[in-house]
């Protein structure tokens, strides 16, 4: 509407500026090298605007035939790059779904239509790696190094490489030059990380974790966690060395960040045992159990109190199991310290909340407890017996287990064996055969414990 409304305004303007010329039609003589031209006004402004446009087109015409060369090499480019960038995204289609003859043609097509941006080399190596072409993945990624856009990209995909062939040393220099670049890429931060853990560099990798917790990269929770594991890796090193104060030092800097980890709540009653300081051990070993008893504790706690002899052991596992009354621990050492000390009702006392009707299943240690209560208490084999086929269809005695594969240990460590975890042992019951578990509701196989009538005068079937 406003364009319109201007172009009537201009036309306006035109028309009253020719009206007014012709109704002053004056005359105009013009004297140029012996010529003479008389004309009027009208013919005159006419003449020199279609001069000036016929200028104007001339100039427009110059100006296409001078820039024609520029813009169909432009034009060309945009075409090349149009083609190029569809080629780079089929490729990455083909790379996700696997077809790796597919990435390779793309891959060539793009490369040779781009100008080798990075993406272009980079569908290059995954295309090279899809076909198994490790060498010439390796070369791409090399050769991606060489440029600041696209070095990052060449170190991952060569960290990626060398974690896959088991090259620790190699992927941990990689992820440290990464590192230096990308401070606060996550997935460099925890590579370098469990690298340095690996390498068993403790004090890289705690420098690492302070960093990362810096740049948000973990939460506070399980950065302490991991500074918890950290301090009592270098304890557990110290101790080794016979620096017993820096070890005792370490191990409590562990159990104060994370109060739950028990084998650092161990190690500090240990310390303190080998040092003679055993009031100390003694309360840490009660405020341990107190949070989550543990087998480990009542060994250290008996040297600890300084008994030795059946009577004094079960009094001290009675004090032990006080701060911690419900537990199942608490039960089994004050029936194993009963059991030691022939107190037979104490034993059964201490078990029978165990295996009661309202219980659950009993555990295998205490189904072996129970058999040799009662082949101690009683001679009675038979039910030792029943108790000893329960204990084979039990669940396994806890222990340490792996969260990610399943393996299970009898002493805590920071990596797992198998599968090279990190901090992934917790305790708790290893995994078992489902089908020996079933077998307890067989009862010719299983007879269930407790009491129960036998007619002794028919012979058995």
């Amino acid at each position: 509407m406003f364009r319109a409304l201007r172009f009537l305004i201009f036309l306006g303007l035109l028309t009253g500026g020719v009206v007014w010329l012709a109704n002053r039609p004056g005359t105009v003589t013009l004297r140029w090298l012996g010529w003479r031209a008389d004309t009027s006004v009208a013919l005159l402004a006419t003449l020199v605007v279609a001069i000036a446009v016929a200028t104007a087109l001339l100039y427009r015409f110059w100006l296409f035939i001078r820039r024609a060369p520029e813009k169909i090499v432009r034009a060309y480019g945009d075409n090349r790059r149009r083609r190029g960038y569809l080629a780079l995204t089929r490729g990455m289609v083909a790379v996700a779904a696997g077809d790796a003859e597919e990435a390779a043609k793309q891959a060539g097509r793009a490369n040779g239509l781009l100008s080798d941006p990075p993406l272009t080399m980079l569908l290059s190596a995954q295309a090279a790696q899809l076909k198994g072409d490790e060498a010439a993945a390796t070369g791409f990624f090399t050769a991606m190094l060489e440029k600041p856009e696209t070095e990052f990209l060449g170190l991952r995909g060569l960290l990626t490489q060398a974690l896959k062939k088991g090259d620790g040393a190699g992927a941990l220099k990689l992820a440290a030059r990464a590192y230096r670049i990308r401070p606060t890429s996550r997935w460099v931060a925890a590579n370098l990380f469990d690298l340095q853990v690996q390498a068993g560099d403790w004090p890289a990798a705690a420098n690492t974790l302070k960093l990362s917790l810096k740049n948000k990269l973990v939460d506070k929770r399980e950065a302490r966690r991991r500074e918890a594991v950290l301090a009592f890796e270098e304890s557990r090193r110290a101790l080794d060395k016979g620096e017993t104060d820096k070890a005792l030092s370490l191990a409590g800097k562990a159990h104060k960040s994370a109060a739950d980890f028990q084998p650092a709540a161990v190690a500090v009653a240990r310390v303190l045992v080998e040092t003679g300081s055993m009031r100390r051990a003694a309360k840490a070993i009660e405020q341990a159990w107190g949070n989550d008893p543990h087998p480990d504790f009542p060994e250290l706690y008996f040297k600890a109190k300084k008994v030795s002899e059946p009577l004094p052991r079960l009094k001290a596992a009675k004090r032990l199991a006080s701060f911690s009354p419900l537990h199942e621990e608490s039960a089994i050492i004050v029936a194993e310290a009963a059991m030691a000390a022939e107190i037979w009702g104490e034993a059964r006392k201490s078990l029978e909340p165990l295996i009661s009707g309202g219980a659950p299943t009993p555990s295998r240690r205490v189904c072996k407890l129970m058999a040799r209560l009662e082949e101690s208490e009683h001679g009675d084999q038979k039910k030792s017996r029943e108790w000893l086929m329960r204990a084979a269809a039990a669940d396994a005695d806890p222990a340490w287990v792996c969260s990610d594969c399943g393996n299970s240990v009898g002493v805590w460590s920071l990596l797992c064996g198998k599968c090279g975890g990190f901090d992934t042992y917790g305790w708790g019951t290893p995994p078992h055969i489902a089908g020996l578990a079933g077998a307890a509701a067989v009862p010719e196989l299983f007879p269930p414990a407790g009491p129960h009538l036998v007619d002794e005068r028919r012979p058995e079937q």
